[in-house]
């Protein structure tokens, strides 16, 4: 039997209800609305775009080439992503997520997704959140298309110049001052350095992106006022993301009005990413770099670090790709290396970065080696483990850096992992990424990249497209 509930009770909590109801609901509908900007270019252009200069910077960057902090980076990455509004959301766009070894406190997006945040933007943080501010409002500027947006206003440019004119705009001064080429003075400004109309729409969005992803927004504010406190290094990301009026206040009024979707962000993991890339040597600035000859300036004329095998020059990898049958595969490397055929593996090298000695040993400092291992094992990690053993016992400077990560390599389900040794060609560290997956007849098909590790930073890019582009025939033999 129902028990009997006077009609005023009953009003009363049928209003209470109600109150609650539109409480929790106004968390969102309080929010600030924001739409895109009229635009002369298409999403795909965008993409076009983003990944043209995005394959340049990577050869003019440094990188961090470490697992657990890339890993670290795109885990924020990825929950960003899975945080833009449906409305909002291009299929096209491809968000990637790269640590640049600089010191200055700095970060960049490119259309259609690639970002780039300076290793001293980590380790001027304080959480996990405000990382994650930074990367929210860097973010925020790709979906809402404010380059091309902006590039819009101005004029109609060709993609090639675009995509040319950002990269210099990022050389010349880390996206802080531009290298101005004829008529097309400061091209690269409209995809680096935003009106203040359009910053304020990025750091709004850029809130709402952290409530929705578990991450106070209010952490985005603490991160601008440390960004601002850095003195000589803060106003290089400054330069470029101006003030739009008010910037903590208002992001923390956004805030008030957003409800904080679960709990992302460990102290924990920070800490330890934080310690991780401070017991590593300290990150150049931009202006060491260059009166060291590495990177912007460019030796050879060809972008990146020339490295050199004893008194051989060593280009960096080529633009261009050309692709090769194996046999049991197909693979597309930089068109400036060639094949090498070894006995039960293939290598793939520029030119002075094979070495033969005299008693007919080989070795290679730079490039990369396909074979494949047969091991009597089903469980890849314990064959890749076995594999490395392999290698430890001709390489007893040989050290694993990461654990294994999980990666795409030629379509299939792989594991990748980084060492680092001392090559016995140059006496010098060098840096290798190794990858593996599995083949139908029990083999594990290996893909080892090395470079030298100063230089890793414009190598590693490649080795990630080349065990991408593999195209694995199994049963067939690599010839």
């Amino acid at each position: 039997m129902s028990a009997f509930i006077p009609r005023s009770i009953r009003y009363r909590a049928s209003v209470a209800s109600a109150l609650m109801l539109t409480l929790a609901l106004g968390s969102t509908s309080a929010q600030t609305k924001i739409t895109t900007h009229k635009n002369g270019f298409s999403p795909q252009q965008d993409v076009q775009l983003g990944q043209e200069a995005a394959a340049e910077v990577r050869k003019e960057l440094p990188l961090v080439n470490d697992g657990r902090v890339s890993d670290y980076v795109q885990g924020i990455g990825r929950r960003l992503v899975s945080a833009i509004p449906s409305e909002l959301q291009q299929p096209a766009f491809r968000y990637t997520f790269d640590v640049a070894n600089q010191k200055e406190i700095n970060a960049f997006a490119l259309p259609g997704g690639p970002m780039f945040l300076n290793r001293g933007m980590i380790e001027a943080a304080k959480t996990e959140g405000e990382v994650a501010g930074v990367m929210a409002h860097e973010m925020s500027h790709v979906i809402l298309r404010h380059g091309t947006a902006q590039a819009t206003k101005a004029q109609k440019f060709q993609i090639g110049a675009v995509a040319g004119q950002i990269l210099g705009a990022i050389v010349g001064g880390t996206a802080g001052s531009v290298i101005s080429q004829g008529s097309q003075l400061g091209l690269g400004t409209y995809f680096l350095k935003y009106s203040r109309e359009y910053e304020s729409e990025a750091d709004l969005l850029g809130a709402q992106l952290m409530a929705r992803a578990g991450y106070d927004p209010r952490q985005m504010a603490n991160m601008f006022k440390t960004i601002e406190a850095q003195g000589g290094q803060g106003p290089e990301w400054l330069s470029d993301h101006p003030n739009p009026g008010n910037r903590y206040d208002a992001i923390n009024r956004e805030a008030a009005s957003l409800r904080v979707e679960g709990s992302a962000g460990s102290q924990t993991a920070f800490n330890d990413v934080q310690g991780r890339l401070r017991s590593m040597s300290p990150a150049p600035t931009v202006k060491q770099r260059a009166n060291s000859g590495q990177g912007g300036q460019g030796q050879g004329g060809q972008g990146g670090q020339v490295g050199t095998t004893g008194s051989v020059q060593v280009q960096p990898p080529a633009g261009q790709y050309q692709t090769y049958d194996a046999g049991s595969v197909r693979v597309s490397v930089p068109s400036n290396w060639r094949a090498i055929q070894g006995n039960g593996s293939v290598t793939y090298a520029p030119q002075g970065g094979f070495y033969q000695g005299q008693s007919g040993g080989t070795a290679f400092t730079h490039g990369v080696e396909i074979g494949v291992l047969r091991s009597n094992t089903n469980d890849l990690q314990k064959a890749t483990d076995e594999l490395l053993q392999g290698f430890a016992r001709n390489n007893p400077q040989l050290r694993r850096e990461g654990d294994y990560r999980r990666d795409n390599v030629g379509g299939r389900q792989g594991l990748t992992t980084t060492l680092t040794n001392v090559s016995d060609v140059t006496g010098q560290p060098e840096y290798i990424s190794v990858a593996t997956t599995r083949l139908r007849d029990g083999g594990v098909l290996y893909v080892i990249g090395v470079s030298p590790r100063q230089e890793s930073g414009t190598y590693d890019p490649a080795f990630r497209r080349i065990r991408q582009s593999l195209q694995i025939a199994d049963g067939q033999a690599l010839r």
